[in-house]
């Protein structure tokens, strides 16, 4: 397999990448594993893949880690994958800090072990000044409900007389949002070949470029990645605009 990277001008590299890693189950079922070994080889793909990224020029990925409708799996699962996620932020929390990333959590404390959050409050504290990329670890989030709860938290304010309900525009809303500072998503990136988005950064997403791979996420690497940077550099990004 080669691992050169593309040669893409800078311009034509996305900015921020979204990721829905899917197919971990399926991976798993074809090998006769459980499903916890797809997930627990899904880990070194997203790795490879931020390796990836930090070599193109993307600056910001967000990475679907836990679905707030992932709570409707088998609780055996679920206990693994709060388990696996706080392991992984403590285990590779020192690596990402060395490579520059810049860890943030986006998603509802609400159900959430606080063994897991703890574990992802310390992965931001500890490389809040990172600037070579942004990961964005998406646990316990959903589209639907991080716009709930920002209308919500919007409302209060107004209700509070802290806000003029005439002043709320779009930027003014998207202040409300889990992480304001995050960037528009530019590629939405899909293994496994199912074509769907799953409630994933819905608001940040409205102009993005979607790329649907038809790889489960365990056989994802870098390259993967970089294949759909060029099929990305390859559309006509116009926003509207004839």
């Amino acid at each position: 397999m080669s691992m050169k990277i593309p040669n893409i001008a800078p311009e034509k590299i996305p900015a921020h990448v979204a990721i829905v890693m899917d197919g971990n189950g399926r991976w798993a079922k074809a090998r006769g594993l459980p499903r916890t070994a797809g997930h627990e080889a899904g880990e070194a793909a997203l790795f490879d893949v931020i390796e990836g990224a930090i070599a193109i020029g993307v600056k910001e990925i967000s990475a679907y880690a836990f679905s707030t409708e992932n709570w409707r799996r088998s609780p055996d699962e679920v206990k693994f994958l709060m388990g696996f996620n706080r392991d992984v932020i403590r285990r590779r929390r020192d690596q990402m800090h060395a490579m520059g990333v810049h860890v943030r959590w986006v998603g509802r404390p609400k159900r959430l072990w606080s063994s897991v959050i703890n574990e992802l409050e310390q992965a931001e504290e500890l490389t809040a000044k990172n600037k070579v990329l942004t990961l964005n670890m998406c646990v316990n989030y959903g589209g639907r409900s991080e716009i709930v709860d920002a209308a919500t938290a919007l409302a209060r304010d107004v209700k509070r007389g802290k806000l003029s309900a005439d002043k709320i525009s779009e930027k003014v809303f998207s202040r409300y949002l889990d992480q304001p500072q995050m960037r528009d998503v530019d590629l939405f990136l899909r293994s496994s070949g199912e074509m769907r988005t799953s409630n994933f950064l819905p608001w940040q997403s409205v102009y993005a470029e979607f790329v649907f791979m038809d790889v489960l996420w365990p056989d994802v690497d870098r390259t993967t990645l970089w294949k759909a940077i060029e099929e990305y550099s390859k559309r006509d990004r116009r926003f509207g605009k004839a």
